[in-house]
C-alpha cells in the first residue's frame, strides 16, 4: 500500500466524519423545530394580568389560558 493510497484513506474518513457531524447537527436542529412548531405547551401558574403578586412575581404577556 502506497503512502498516497493511505493519504487517500485519510481524508476519506475525515470528510465522512466531518458528513456525520453535520447531519447529526441538522437533524438535531430539524427535530427541535418540529416540536416548537407541533407542540403547545400546558398552561403554567403565573400572576394573572392586573392581579397583585409577590415582589419579582412575573406575568404572562398575553396569556393563552382561560382563567380559573
Amino acid at each position: 500500500m502506497s503512502s498516497e493510497t493511505t493519504m487517500r484513506r485519510g481524508r476519506g474518513w475525515i470528510w465522512l466524519m466531518v458528513g456525520a457531524g453535520l447531519a447529526l447537527v441538522i437533524g438535531a436542529n430539524w427535530h427541535l423545530v418540529h416540536v416548537a412548531v407541533s407542540s403547545q405547551p400546558d398552561c403554567v401558574a403565573h400572576v394573572r394580568g392586573g392581579a397583585a403578586g409577590s415582589p419579582g412575581a412575573f406575568s404572562a404577556a398575553k396569556s393563552s389560558c382561560t382563567p380559573r
